[in-house]
């Protein structure tokens, strides 16, 4: 990448290039009405007229090529498949079931949002970890499916020392019906408490908290190789330049890990289309780039069955950075995912195991597709952002700023500070740096804030 004229030029084939001032396009040659707008080497959409160069380039002068559903053909590229000897380590919780955790909290879980406040009273009591919601009565099928299925991905997550598993009786999501779904538990990590059960709840509440606290003390920080690390990858509230210095950066630091033999779950489906071309030709066998073409074809049927086109985004604060189509936002979005193959593609409830890139199925909705990374097992959320958001969820989730201007405005917010990298500066090891001591209890943002929050991805009747 180079400067010229304060053009940040991204690729020679490129017929635009980016101001460094605020993100927005400006034209680097005469483009021709009808003709593809460039960026990243890949069409962004075609102008609408004739465009001069100099000129801005956005949403009033290009629209997007994205229609509807596409016809795929499996063409392998090389990817980055390097593997690294390295005695790389962090401090972690290895729990009696092998897993590791980099934290050691209690979490309440709630089985239904009946009960939000009984879990708030228990967290202020006792200093343990709560995530309000609203579901898990009155929901049906599928839909309550979904909502059991990150439930037991949190019961399950190893950054909980212990957890209550907490319920009201009466809804559809009983206690009773979520232990068929938990599959098998530690009865010393995971207690129940049925609210309507216990004249004081409260008193029972507190009470089982405490055996819980009890036996996560037991547990102490050991070293754990780097190759057990599991992050997941978000961006959200973009700019003109998240495809330029956070979301590069973060790829060339999916591509470490993953070459140290650890694991990375790249989400928000919607945000791949019009860039999904270059993640399938990234599948390492035609069984995992088959179910990457159901993901991403799934996806659109989802929006078409409700009548919306599968090109409404991006949104306007992202249109507001500069980003003018959904392919701009996908191309910058993919890289988040670096160059290594794509190993696995998981759905709803399924959980992050292969070493390696994986695929997660989920819209692009920040706090909905957090919680779809943490649900599937990540023990943190490397999270992009041009425009700056304080969410979380109830793992670390390191928010990165594309600029600086936002990491100094909003440094309550920021962890990290990717903007250098528009200087020539490779912050990989510095990201890998910080990601080690964010596992190995270093507090993000989002948790000395208590920003941390759940939301469930819904699609089906309330009763």
């Amino acid at each position: 990448m180079s400067k010229e004229n304060d053009l940040l030029i991204i690729n020679k084939l490129d017929n635009v290039g980016i101001n460094l001032a605020d993100g927005h396009k400006y034209a680097l040659r005469d483009i021709k009405n009808g003709e593809n707008v460039i960026k990243y080497g890949q069409p962004i959409g075609h102008a609408t007229e004739e465009i001069k160069a100099g000129d801005h380039v956005h949403t009033h002068n290009v629209k997007t090529n994205l229609s509807g559903k596409l016809e795929y053909t499996y063409e392998k590229t090389e990817c980055h498949d390097e593997k690294t000897d390295s005695d790389l380590t962090f401090m972690g919780y290895v729990r009696e079931d092998g897993q590791v955790g980099i934290r050691n909290d209690i979490w309440i879980v709630n089985t239904v949002g009946c009960v939000n406040k009984i879990a708030e009273k228990l967290a202020d009591l006792t200093g343990a970890k709560y995530f309000p919601h609203p579901f898990g009565c009155s929901q049906l099928g599928d839909d309550q499916t979904t909502t059991q299925y990150i439930l037991r991905g949190m019961v399950n997550h190893p950054n909980a020392g212990g957890v209550l598993v907490l319920g009201l009786g009466c809804e559809n999501n009983n206690i009773d019906v979520f232990k068929s779904v938990l599959g098998e538990w530690n009865e010393k990590r995971v207690k129940f408490l049925n609210a309507q059960d216990f004249s004081d709840e409260i008193s029972e509440g507190v009470r089982l908290i405490n055996e819980l606290k009890a036996y996560a003390d037991t547990f102490k920080r050991q070293p754990v190789h780097i190759s057990k690390l599991k992050v997941g990858l978000k961006c959200g509230g973009s700019d003109g330049l998240s495809g330029i210095t956070a979301n590069p950066l973060v790829g060339r630091f999916c591509d470490r890990l993953v070459s140290l033999g650890g694991s990375c779950a790249l989400t928000e489906v919607p945000e791949m289309f019009g860039a999904e071309h270059l993640l399938m030709n990234r599948c390492e066998s035609e069984e995992i780039f088959d179910k990457t073409v159901k993901m991403v074809n799934d996806f659109k049927d989802y929006y078409t069955r409700y009548n919306q086109v599968i090109y409404e985004n991006p949104s306007p604060g992202n249109k507001k950075g500069g980003i003018t189509t959904l392919e701009e936002k996908s191309l910058g979005c993919i890289q988040k995912g670096g160059l290594s193959p794509v190993v696995d593609v998981l759905s709803y409830g399924d959980k992050l195991e292969k070493n390696g890139l994986s695929l997660l199925n989920g819209p692009g909705n920040d706090i909905v597709a957090c919680t779809n990374l943490m649900a599937a097992g990540v023990h943190v959320i490397l999270f992009t952002t041009g425009r700056g958001t304080p969410l979380g969820t109830a793992v670390p989730t390191v928010k990165i700023a594309t600029n600086h201007s936002l990491a100094e405005r909003k440094a309550n917010w920021i962890d990290f500070d990717a903007s250098p990298t528009l200087d020539g500066s490779d912050l990989s090891d510095e990201l890998l740096a910080y990601v080690v001591r964010v596992a190995e209890g270093e507090q993000t943002k989002n948790e000395t804030n208590k920003y941390e929050e759940i939301s469930i991805f819904k699609d089906g009747v309330t009763l």
